[in-house]
């Protein structure tokens, strides 16, 4: 039985990017990190990747200290190490750096109890994109109340 509960999600991504490609990494959370992301105090708005000396490293997650972490408990911004194949990273590393792309985190979840992330390879969209989307999805939306009207 697989347990796949979204703990956050970042709304912006898809606003402010286009989107190529998505990967699943696994977290490296200390005790009281953990405890938080399951109670749901998490922020990943600003949260993106970066790969440097060979490893993955999740930049800009806010995960609030945990409240009977007591002295025990973490810096909320840290930088935290993601866990991804060497193929992966590979892979990641040629497309961030020849292609110009950005690694931004989508989704925080949890599976089978482990903290995962979703990333995706995406390139920021200029205002126009912005809009053009936009008027795509008004379409989209004005069309669809048509065919409701006519049933």
């Amino acid at each position: 039985m697989r347990d796949d509960s979204t703990v956050a999600l970042n709304r912006r991504a898809r606003h402010e990017f286009s989107i190529d490609e998505t990967f699943e990494a696994g977290l490296v959370l200390t005790g009281t990190e953990i405890k938080s992301v399951r109670a749901g105090k998490v922020n990943i708005a600003n949260a993106y990747a970066r790969i440097e000396k060979g490893e993955a490293w999740l930049i800009g997650a806010d995960i609030a200290p945990f409240e009977q972490g007591n002295r025990y408990n973490h810096d909320p911004k840290r930088s935290r190490k993601l866990l991804l194949h060497r193929k992966e990273i590979q892979r990641l590393i040629g497309a961030v750096e020849q292609k110009g792309l950005t690694l931004i985190a989508l989704d925080l979840h949890l599976t089978n109890g482990r903290a995962k992330i979703t990333l995706a390879l995406g390139r920021g969209k200029k205002l126009h994109d912005k809009r053009a989307d936009l008027k795509q999805r008004e379409q989209a939306r004005e069309l669809a109340r048509e065919v409701g009207r006519r049933r």
